[in-house]
C-alpha cells in the first residue's frame, strides 16, 4: 500500500520529464551532432537515447524503444556508429543539454539554490530505481552523474524517465497493444504526440495508423471519428495505472513532502522553458 497520494508519483514524473526532453527539440543537439557528422535527425536521435546502451544495432533499439519502425531504425544502425562512438554522442549530448537548460531557463536559475536542490530529491529519488527488465534505464544509470546541478538535474530526470518508460512498455504489452496501437490509441486521449509528428518521426506511414485504428475499433477502443471509446478510456486510464504501480518505488523513497518539493519545483522550470519555446506549438493534440 502506497503512502503517498494517489498519482503523486506520476505527477511529479510529468513534470520533471518534459524538460530532460527538451534537448531532443533543442538546436543545439542538432549542432553538437552535426559537428560529429550526424545530420540526419532520426539518426541523431537514435544515438542520443541509445548511446548508453553501447554501439548496440537495431534490434536492440527496435525493442527497447518499442514504437519505431524497424526499417527506420536499421537504416540508421549500426551505421551511425561509424561516424561517432558512443561516448562522442554521449558527450555531445551533455554539452547540448548544458546550452539548451542554459539558454531556456536563464543563467540567474541555472546558479540558483532550487535547482540544486531539485537535483538532490531527484537524485534521491532515482536512488530506488531498479534495473530488473529496465534496459534504457539501467544502461543510464551506469553512467556518471555530472558536477553541475543542472546538468546532475537533466540527468537524474533521464534517469526517472527512462525508468517509467521501460515500465510503461510491459504494461502495453500485458495490454496487447502493438506499437502502432499504442501511439495511435495515446494520440487519441488528446495528451500524446500529433500524428503528423508521429509519422514523422517514428517510421510509420499513413496506411500503418489507418490499420491500426482499424484493429483498435474491432477491439472496441476506438470509434468511427477515431475517439476512444468508454472501454478506451478505461484500457488507457488501467494502462498509466499498471505504469504508476511499477514506477512507485522511487516517489515512495522520496517521501510525500520531498515528491512535493520536487513537483513544485520542477513545474516552475517547466513553465519557465515551456514560455521560452522549448517545444514545438503542434507538438500534441489529435491533428
Amino acid at each position: 500500500m502506497s503512502t503517498l497520494p494517489v498519482r503523486a508519483g506520476r505527477r511529479c514524473h510529468n513534470a520533471i520529464n518534459p524538460l530532460h526532453s527538451t534537448v531532443y527539440f533543442s538546436p543545439d543537439l542538432g549542432k553538437e551532432l552535426g559537428e560529429l557528422g550526424i545530420d540526419d535527425s532520426n539518426a541523431a536521435y537514435f544515438a542520443v537515447r541509445g548511446a548508453a546502451l553501447g554501439a548496440v544495432g537495431p534490434g536492440t533499439v527496435t525493442a527497447a524503444f518499442y514504437n519505431f519502425n524497424h526499417d527506420l531504425v536499421a537504416r540508421h544502425l549500426p551505421a551511425v556508429w561509424s561516424i561517432a562512438s558512443p561516448q562522442a554522442v554521449l558527450e555531445a549530448r551533455l554539452r547540448a543539454a548544458d546550452a539548451t537548460l542554459r539558454r531556456l531557463l536563464g543563467e540567474e536559475t541555472i546558479a540558483s539554490p532550487e535547482l540544486a536542490e531539485a537535483a538532490g530529491l531527484a537524485l534521491r529519488a532515482a536512488e530506488a530505481c531498479t534495473r530488473h527488465a529496465r534496459p534504457i534505464y539501467a544502461a543510464h544509470a551506469d553512467l556518471p552523474v555530472p558536477e553541475t546541478p543542472h546538468l546532475a538535474y537533466w540527468h537524474a530526470g533521464t534517469l526517472l524517465r527512462e525508468h517509467r518508460g521501460d515500465a510503461h512498455i510491459a504494461a502495453l504489452l500485458a495490454a496487447g497493444l502493438d506499437p502502432v496501437e499504442a501511439l495511435v490509441s495515446h494520440t487519441a486521449t488528446g495528451k500524446g504526440m500529433n500524428p503528423r509528428w508521429v509519422l514523422a518521426t517514428r517510421g510509420w506511414r499513413r496506411t500503418d495508423w489507418e490499420a491500426a485504428s482499424e484493429r483498435l475499433r474491432g477491439r472496441g477502443l476506438l470509434d468511427d471519428e477515431g475517439e476512444l471509446t468508454e472501454a478506451g478510456i478505461a484500457l488507457r486510464a488501467d494502462l498509466e495505472d499498471a505504469t504508476d504501480r511499477m514506477d512507485l518505488a522511487p516517489y515512495e523513497h522520496l517521501g510525500e513532502e520531498g515528491v512535493e518539493r520536487l513537483t513544485e519545483l520542477a513545474r516552475g522550470f517547466l513553465f519557465t522553458a515551456a514560455s521560452a519555446g522549448a517545444f514545438p506549438a503542434d507538438l500534441v493534440g489529435k491533428g
